[in-house]
């Protein structure tokens, strides 16, 4: 089934505004949940010819406008409103979805101690802390930024991160990273050569 989804006509008159740029007039937009980061959903919007879009895709029709679904999206989309974001640059699409957050209290609680004891810490260094999933007892965090590869990581980990989690919300009886260290690009502090 077809989520039901709003598009604003400030949001559509934008669409329009870059189909006519790109010469695709006829382009419909398409939405996805590509992940999330936190509390917040990460979107994919695109406009695509319809001959090009996959073919599991739902249609929904508004406002004048053909907007295609990715069908493992669609549940986590009903009731979303896009809008046009007037504060962003040159006008954006924003999305505003009463579906995002936490359903899970124990999740939403320690993404209340990422939000408010923990990211505004670590942002002091360029880092950043996402929860990703709360499971038996465990919070799966992700690491970013400057705490991406840093060599305080472990400690940052252990005696920042995990007390605070812990401390807040006791059901909370470990913290896993699940970050890929060795893909930062810039950390904080930088690891120690080895020597050869």
């Amino acid at each position: 089934m077809s989520p039901a989804i709003t598009v604003t006509p400030a949001a559509k008159a934008k669409i329009d505004a870059v189909r006519v740029k790109t010469g695709q007039q006829d382009a419909c937009l398409r939405i996805a949940i590509a992940g999330r980061r936190g509390a917040q959903f990460i979107y994919e919007l695109d406009l695509v010819a319809a001959s090009d879009a996959p073919p599991a895709d739902l249609v929904v029709h508004t406002a004048d406008l053909r907007v295609l679904v990715d069908p493992g999206s669609a549940d986590q989309l009903d009731g979303a409103v896009i809008d046009l974001d007037s504060s962003a640059l040159g006008g954006a699409l924003r999305i505003d979805n009463p579906n995002e957050g936490w359903r899970d209290p124990i999740a939403a609680r320690v993404q209340e101690v990422l939000d408010r004891q923990i990211n505004p810490s670590v942002a002091a260094h360029g880092g950043y802390v996402d929860l990703l999933e709360v499971r038996e007892g465990a919070a799966y965090v992700e690491l970013g930024g400057g705490c991406q590869g840093c060599a305080q990581v472990d400690v940052t980990l252990r005696q920042g991160i995990e007390v605070a989690i812990k401390a807040a919300v006791p059901q909370i009886t470990e913290v896993i990273d699940r970050t890929d260290h060795a893909a930062g690009t810039n950390p904080y502090f930088q690891p120690a050569k080895k020597a050869s």
